[in-house]
């Protein structure tokens, strides 16, 4: 999701400007110290502004989540599988069925919670 790109990559940019910055004046012990206060800044900096999408489907109602589950059995339905591991393992290994679980997921995201998703290369 673009938000979540977006205040990601501003808080990564504040903990790097500042290990760059102690760095230049206290040498590697600065580049440590610089990160360490960046980190902590950058993450002040993005609290609230984004959640991540497991986070997201962690919070929806029961009903909702079964909905999804519901779409994302049906696409794995016919597959052989005996347990987690191996399900994951079919899934990682066809690049289809990767192509067609991130799609229940996109139109969930994007239509009943009306989330904007972009694509970036």
């Amino acid at each position: 999701m673009e938000a979540a790109v977006k205040h990601s990559g501003r808080g990564a940019l504040v903990a790097g400007a500042t290990a760059f910055v102690g760095g230049l004046m206290g040498g590697p012990p600065g580049i440590a110290v610089g990160g360490a206060v960046g980190g902590l800044l950058g993450a002040w900096m993005t609290t609230g502004q984004f959640r991540p999408v497991p986070q997201i489907l962690l919070e929806l109602p029961p009903a909702e989540q079964q909905k999804l589950y519901d779409e994302a059995v049906a696409i794995l339905r016919h597959l052989d599988w005996t347990d987690i591991v191996q399900l994951t393992a079919l899934v990682m290994g066809n690049a289809g069925l990767q192509q067609k679980l991130t799609a229940v997921l996109i139109n969930y995201l994007s239509k009943e919670l009306r989330a904007e998703i972009q694509y970036r290369e």
